[in-house]
């Protein structure tokens, strides 16, 4: 049983269309996610083919423009749709954040054109699965300090280097990776799965998230086009945009959990108290308990 929450009404404040988009990605979360979440976070696995179906409810990349693929919505949308996921878990909010704000962005932010026509739809869609690679081993706060390389090899570049607790690692088709070149610039790479040298060990037995995959990102003399450098950055300045993305829909995340816990507690004591739409107890909205 779902409860209102919204005893200010900030509902009021939400566009018509906003409304449709919460209520779209509420009903996909009900039908398609709660039902085996439970089993998936107990047996430590993730909901078979989520990413694809994330893609066809829209949750992937909704602020990317609808001609590389995205909803073309604004941000408030896309923190409502953060919002919903989590309230499902938060091991699906992290996988569609990761994908959404992570991957997309900044292949639609620094990339080429070839780049973006070339990834982003395909990621938007759910077909192909992103992760981002910036913490290692020895720098997970300090991404200054990150010891991941890119040398310059003929035409082109060979990484070395590895990171560490990255969402969506043992499964993603593409990694945006994050590693000082010669000149100790920042560069963003775009590392596919199938090249020489590029393995993604599991990291097993967590104690959160655990219906999300992470693992590594590991790079031995991996070989790197100039098609596969992100042309627009080279500075701190790639990464940490990425994550100011990230923690915006991590922030609505929190609501959206909070929302969950407050509604689980609210139900559990009506029901164990054989209550049935009760009117409010105390005077923080004229509308009396619903049932959503």
């Amino acid at each position: 049983m779902r409860i209102t929450t919204d005893y200010y009404e900030i509902d009021d404040l939400l566009s018509a269309d906003q409304l449709l988009i919460r209520q779209s990605i509420r009903d996909f979360v009900s039908k398609e996610l709660e039902p085996p979440i439970e089993d998936c976070a107990q047996a430590h696995t993730e909901i078979p083919d989520l990413m694809k179906k994330l893609g066809k409810a829209g949750a992937l990349g909704s602020f990317i423009p609808s001609a590389y693929g995205g909803a073309g919505l604004d941000q408030l949308s896309y923190g409502l749709i953060m919002q919903e996921l989590e309230m499902g878990d938060s091991a699906i909010r992290s996988a569609a954040s990761v994908q959404s704000s992570l991957v997309m962005y900044p292949i639609f932010a620094f990339g080429s054109e070839e780049q973006k026509r070339k990834f982003l739809p395909k990621l938007a869609s759910g077909e192909l699965v992103g992760s981002f690679g910036l913490t290692e081993p020895n720098h997970g706060s300090d991404p200054a300090g990150m010891e991941t390389r890119l040398t310059k090899d003929g035409k082109g570049y060979r990484l070395n280097g590895s990171k560490l607790w990255i969402t969506n690692a043992p499964t993603c088709d593409v990694a945006v990776v994050w590693a000082r070149d010669d000149s100790k610039k920042v560069r963003g790479v775009l590392v596919e799965r199938g090249m020489d040298g590029f393995s993604t060990p599991e990291t097993l037995h967590k104690w959160s998230l655990r219906a999300s995959r992470t693992g590594e990102l590991v790079f031995d003399e991996l070989y790197i086009s100039e098609e596969n450098i992100l042309p627009e950055v080279n500075s701190m300045r790639g990464p940490l945009s990425c994550l100011n993305s990230a923690r915006y829909g991590i922030s609505w995340g929190a609501i959206g959990a909070a929302i969950d816990c407050y509604q689980t507690a609210l139900s559990y004591s009506l029901i164990a108290n054989n209550l049935e739409n009760p009117l409010l107890p105390f005077n923080f909205s004229k509308r009396n308990w619903q049932k959503c």
